[in-house]
């Protein structure tokens, strides 16, 4: 047994401010002195880069869909640092199942984790009370231990907010954080914006901790987090086997291509292959590598220097259609398709994959998915049943009828509400979003299908 000293932070619905609250506090304590590590429920790419940023460590998801209860415990066990923030999506209740089994409740009930619940309080006083005791009451097994008051108007609202929660509550207010432009993070189609887009970065996020620092009782926090039970660590990570030793795999990573699980990448290097970082925009070609990752991201927000890449382009191309086995997902599939169009502007793109992806005003697939892998997928393990998720507003139009897909779409969207993953020379590109895992071991079986073609050339 091990003490983690652990906390949550939920919410009663989205866009309640649980990023910009957990983003402030994960760095108020690393700049206190903590060492915080920072987790994500769900399949998210954009929150962990703001939580892994503000703690200046990786940060992971926690993931029902993609991962079994016990790989989930185990994840958090060997990632946990003296002190560990796991933020929510959605509401504290809020999941698929109509049970609760997947929700940021069931996490908190299986990790253990005392729940601190920030609260959008705009147009609310008196009316906290009974949100509050319908979230005790709803499932007394989850240990709601404090209140955040969020986007409070001022000191007379952060007033009766307080005696509402002190009259008809038990919980403590460890915090009140007035509305505050400085704690902004903007917004586009497909959701916040991320770190890496942003000139200003630390300063905004030193602004999260300033605010956020000095509007929580950070003791109260770690008062929280430390009330969490021991947790039981024995049980060991299965050990990797050296499929991917001397191998050199490319990760297209920049501007426009940032969605990666971090225990992926580790996943990589724990097989044994050397991951050689790559720069869509800047690189004007690829270096010495046995196979491309390129993952999922904002190709649209920067569609004009990456055609303006003419040269990388067209090594890509040539690369590919020379048999570099290659993965792509989501933004990398739009990347490697004729051309992209996006708000009435259309640029070229790499050329591999003869369709169009074009970006609609709607999301085109969104949540999570399930498929079946065909006969056609190039890794082998056909009728392989995978959990997946996918959030895109693009299509890709214009593919011809002789296309083959290595995907049968169970769940989801995929390309067409049948069929995902697109199959050309040695490439496989598609929408759904993978995290590797116990029941999905994508990374060796991607490195796998790469030594292979190593071996036969």
């Amino acid at each position: 047994m091990s003490h983690f000293p652990r906390f949550m932070i939920a919410a009663a619905h989205k866009s309640s401010g649980k990023t910009v609250i957990s983003t402030g506090l994960a760095a108020a304590l690393r700049r206190a002195g903590d060492k915080v590590s920072t987790f994500k429920k769900g399949p998210d790419y954009i929150d962990p880069m703001w939580l892994s940023v503000a703690s200046g460590r990786a940060c992971y998801n926690l993931d029902f869909n993609a991962m079994e209860r016990g790989e989930i415990s185990r994840l958090f066990a060997t990632r946990a640092s003296e002190l560990s923030l796991i933020e929510a999506n959605k509401g504290l209740f809020d999941g698929v199942a109509v049970d609760g089994s997947d929700s940021n409740a069931e996490l908190a009930k299986l990790l253990s984790l005392p729940v601190i619940l920030v609260i959008d309080t705009v147009g609310m006083t008196r009316g906290i009370a009974p949100l509050l005791q319908g979230y005790q009451g709803f499932d007394a097994t989850v240990n709601i231990a404090g209140v955040i008051l969020n986007k409070v108007g001022g000191a007379r609202h952060e007033g009766k907010l307080r005696r509402a929660v002190e009259t008809y509550s038990d919980l403590p207010v460890v915090g009140s954080v007035w509305r505050n432009d400085k704690l902004e993070i903007g917004e586009r189609h497909l959701g916040l914006t991320t770190p890496g887009e942003l000139t200003g970065r630390d300063g905004m996020i030193e602004s999260f901790a300033d605010v956020v620092g000095g509007s929580v009782d950070l003791e109260a926090v770690r008062a929280i987090a430390a009330t969490a039970p021991d947790l039981d660590a024995a049980e060991a990570s299965p050990a990797f086997t050296q499929v991917g030793k001397g191998l050199r795999i490319g990760m297209v990573r920049d501007a426009a291509f940032g969605f990666y699980y971090a225990d992926d990448l580790e996943a990589f290097r724990a097989s044994g292959a050397e991951l050689v970082f790559i720069d869509a925009i800047n690189d004007a070609k690829l270096p010495d590598i046995d196979g491309l990752f390129i993952g999922g991201g904002f190709p649209e927000m920067q569609m004009k220097p990456l055609a303006a890449n003419v040269d990388l382009r067209g090594d890509i191309k040539q690369k590919l259609t020379g048999g570099l086995p290659c993965y792509a997902e989501c933004g990398g599939l739009m990347y490697l398709c004729d051309s992209l169009h996006w708000n009435g502007q259309v640029a070229a793109m790499v050329g591999l994959i003869p369709g169009d992806a074009v970006m609609h005003t709607r999301p085109q697939g969104r949540g999570y998915a399930r498929f079946q892998t065909t006969r056609n997928h190039p890794w082998g393990a056909e009728g392989r049943q995978v959990q997946a998720h996918e959030f895109h507003y693009a299509s890709i139009d214009n593919l011809s009828d002789g296309t083959a897909f290595a995907r049968d779409i169970q769940r989801g969207h995929g390309f067409d509400g049948a069929q995902d993953g697109v199959i050309i020379s040695n490439t496989l590109a598609g929408f759904c979003h993978l995290h590797n895992s116990d029941r999905c071991p994508w990374v060796a079986q991607f490195l796998g299908f790469v030594a292979r073609n190593r071996r036969s050339r």
